[in-house]
């Protein structure tokens, strides 16, 4: 292969490589001991070395700059590096057009030259021989950046006021390296500012800042200080002044009136001021928000009770600074709320503590009210209710008042945690053959896990049983269970019916009867037509005797089968629900020890709380004085004839005084 094809072959993976961004120095280096391999073969062993050599370097930015490169007779290609990557192949540098390689090629001169030398290009650069296969030393290229002109905050003329120390701050920015600051006055150097250097993202660059503080006796009024930065790159250095002008700030002062006023009314904000230099701006603020349509010394505003606690500011600005003065309204205006109450769930036997608060002007006063009560319990901002009941729940009101300017109030909610409250109505109503209903309204927190209704020896918790419905509805006030009987007959006024809750907290029992609507007054009918047929009868008696003994044949007859047939009703429930009701007639022997009986029985039992025995057997007991009333044959029927009393019968013959509970 001759020299100027392997030249080509170079050239074309060179470019290649560009196009990969495969310029790093180890893929020319490999590229250059290939070339250098087919040089020497081609040349017998000419070796080649460099006269000249890139040195380090220091140029100001914006400066030109030559690095030198000879390597004499040596005609082949030279590639110059920069910080590991290459700049071009040979004089082609058309990607770096700030970039030029001059001098004799024919003399070995391959020098690489800045036009106008920038921040970027501060950098290593390097020399490489590539056919030779030699590179030069690495050379720095530093390139020095003067700073940016100084600053001195505040200038160019700084106020001072009469007496008050003097602090001045010079920055001179994004130099490299970093400069010098000092300080003059009267062209001699004022020692004791303090330094402090920052270096920019480029990581090259840098700037400093330098204050200076000068005692009050130090400072004269129109006094000239100069600030001066200096570096490698501008020995001279730049420099800036400020005088020194000792002036007063604004005194101000602000007056409101009317004071006191009513919410809703205008007052007017008066700020006065002196100063020297004259007043540039006035500026109003409520709570630290501008008031923009506010721009002289007088401010109107019709003032609500924000007023009172967030004062108005007037800030009065000269040309050496600014005076703030602030005044609060002295507004009358009715409660607001500061702390909202919180509605509370608590267990039974917990206290519950309530907190409100309010604000108002002139003073206020704080009522704590149960609603409905009309009792005071409480004149402090804290309501506490030691050792809560159930019946403490229910809502409370906080209320506050301002004396002739206004009232306002806030409600809350005690909900008490504990065991059911059944309050249902005892007795309830039907008609006989229609379809009544049997209300249980529970009052629960939380809400009952369970409802069961039983009588008898049935027991319904929900769904629909024969002529037997339950429905259970939950409302704001508590649950509804709704215990529908379809075509009730005359027995189902007999029955005593059993209405049990639970919660996690305990279980409470109620229990219902069922009245025939408008039976009170056919009981009194039913007296009436009574008493005629027993005089009637007394009457047969003594004037016939024969009469006289089929009467007492038939009165005995029914006392003996009255007696083998005692009622006796037994409501039960699943698991849990154990309770017995006995309906007897009176005028037993073993009448008087059937209740301790039933008491104990179901105390031993221990499934209801005492409360709901000691109730039963107060129904057990109205009962009993009912059945002395409904005696067979008393009642007149339509017909002319007599109604016997209905009474429920035992499943068998042979049935038990107790019924076995259902588990």
């Amino acid at each position: 292969m001759k020299p100027f094809q392997l030249d080509l072959l170079f050239v074309c993976f060179f470019l290649f490589s560009q196009e990969l961004g495969l310029q790093r120095r180890g893929c020319c280096l490999v590229l250059g001991y290939m070339a250098k391999d087919k040089f020497r073969r081609m040349n017998e062993g000419q070796v080649y070395s460099f006269s000249q050599q890139p040195q380090d370097q220091a140029v100001v930015s914006g400066q030109p700059v030559t690095l030198l490169c000879t390597i004499p007779e040596y005609d082949g290609f030279v590639l110059w590096i920069k910080d590991g990557l290459a700049l071009g192949v040979g004089r082609d540098l058309s990607s770096y057009p700030q970039y030029l390689v001059v001098g004799n090629h024919l003399s070995g001169e391959h020098h690489l030259k800045i036009l106008r030398a920038e921040l970027q290009d501060d950098a290593v650069y390097e020399c490489q021989a590539i056919q030779a296969a030699i590179r030069s030393r690495p050379a720095r290229l530093t390139v020095l950046v003067p700073p940016d002109d100084p600053v001195i905050l505040g200038g160019p003329v700084i106020s001072l006021r009469a007496g008050d120390p003097l602090n001045l701050t010079c920055h001179a920015d994004n130099a490299k390296p970093a400069a010098s600051i000092i300080w003059l006055r009267k062209g001699e150097v004022i020692n004791g500012a303090t330094y402090s250097k920052t270096l920019l993202r480029d990581g090259k660059r840098e700037s400093i800042v330098s204050t200076l503080f000068i005692s009050p006796g130090d400072v004269e009024n129109g006094q000239s200080i100069v600030c001066r930065a200096t570096n490698k790159a501008i020995p001279g250095g730049k420099e800036t002044s400020v005088t020194i002008d000792i002036q007063h700030p604004p005194l101000v002062n602000l007056s409101v009136e009317p004071q006191p006023v009513l919410e809703d009314n205008v007052v007017t904000f008066h700020c006065s001021a002196k100063a020297n230099p004259a007043v540039t701006q006035y500026r109003w603020a409520k709570r630290g928000q501008i008031i923009k349509e506010a721009s002289g010394e007088v401010y109107r505003t019709s003032v609500d009770y924000t007023y009172f606690s967030e004062p108005v500011s007037c800030e009065v600005t000269n040309a050496l600074g600014s005076t703030n003065i602030s005044r609060t309204v002295d507004v009358y205006f009715g409660p607001r709320m500061t702390t909202e109450p919180q509605s509370l769930l608590v267990d039974l036997g917990s206290d519950a503590v309530f907190s409100c608060a309010w604000t108002g002007n002139p003073s206020l006063t704080i009522v704590w009210m149960k609603r409905g009560s009309g009792v005071v319990l409480s004149n402090e901002k804290t309501l506490t209710l030691k050792t809560v009941r159930q019946e403490d729940a229910g809502k409370y009101v906080c209320r506050a008042v301002v004396p002739r300017v206004g009232a306002g109030e806030r409600e809350v909610t005690l909900t008490v945690n504990g065991p059911p409250i059944i309050s249902s109505t005892q007795t309830q109503h039907a008609l006989h053959g229609e379809k009544g209903q049997i209300k249980c309204f529970i009052r629960s927190t939380p809400p009952p896990d369970r409802i069961a209704w039983s009588w008898k020896e049935n027991v319904l918790e929900s769904g629909t049983s024969g002529r037997y419905t339950v429905e259970t509805v939950s409302t704001e006030e508590g649950v509804i269970s709704t215990l529908t009987i379809s075509n009730i007959v005359r027995a189902d006024f007999q029955t005593i019916y059993n209405c049990t809750a639970w919660n996690s907290f305990g279980s409470d029992t109620e229990i219902i009867r069922l009245k025939e609507q408008g039976s009170e007054m056919k009981s009194g009918a039913g007296l009436e037509a009574e008493s005629v047929p027993m005089a009637v009868i007394i009457g047969v008696a003594v004037g016939a005797g024969v009469a006289f003994l089929v009467l007492l044949a038939t009165i005995v007859a029914f006392c003996c089968a009255r007696s083998q047939r005692n009622l006796k009703g037994v409501v039960s429930a699943k698991n849990d629900i154990r309770v017995e009701i006995v309906h007897k007639e009176p005028a037993s022997g073993r009448e008087a020890e059937e209740h301790p009986t039933i008491k104990q029985l179901m105390m031993d039992r221990g499934e209801f709380q005492q409360d709901s025995v000691l109730k039963q057997l107060e129904v057990l007991k109205e009962e009993e004085k009912e059945f002395q009333n409904l005696k067979v044959g008393r009642s007149p029927a339509p017909g002319g004839g007599r109604v016997k009393a209905a009474v429920p019968r035992s499943s068998s013959p042979t049935a038990s005084s107790q019924t076995p509970f259902l588990n």
